[in-house]
């Protein structure tokens, strides 16, 4: 795997679960897009994946395991799962996510997630 192409997907990985919305997002490309798989768009430039995100970063018991990761040319595809605070309570889902890294930034990612497990 080449560390130009996964260092960004890692990063974005790492301040994720740090909840650090500012590296979190230095690793985003400005007219980046974000999708729930396969085509649905969920926001279209940076500042609305930042929006999201300063969201989602509320969140107490918000984490990210990385389970598996392979990479390919430009994509990267990360299985991960998630703890995350829903509505109804504490739980996890599976995501599949796939990032196209295009000069050191996060361009294009699509996400493909289970149906939340409740603890």
């Amino acid at each position: 795997m080449s560390d130009e192409i996964t260092l960004p997907v890692q990063k974005q990985l790492e301040a994720y679960n740090a909840r650090d919305i500012d590296e979190f997002m230095r690793w985003w490309a400005d007219d980046c897009q974000y999708f729930a798989f396969p085509s649905t768009l969920l926001a279209g430039s940076a500042s609305q994946i930042r929006e999201r995100h300063i969201e989602r970063f509320k969140e107490p018991d918000l984490h990210g395991v990385l389970l598996t990761r392979i990479a390919v040319g430009n994509v990267v595809v990360d299985h991960e799962t998630v703890t995350r605070t829903f509505s109804t309570g504490k739980g996890e889902v599976d995501v599949v996510c796939i990032y196209e890294v295009e000069m050191g930034k996060i361009a294009k990612a699509w996400f493909k997630t289970s149906e939340p497990r409740m603890f």
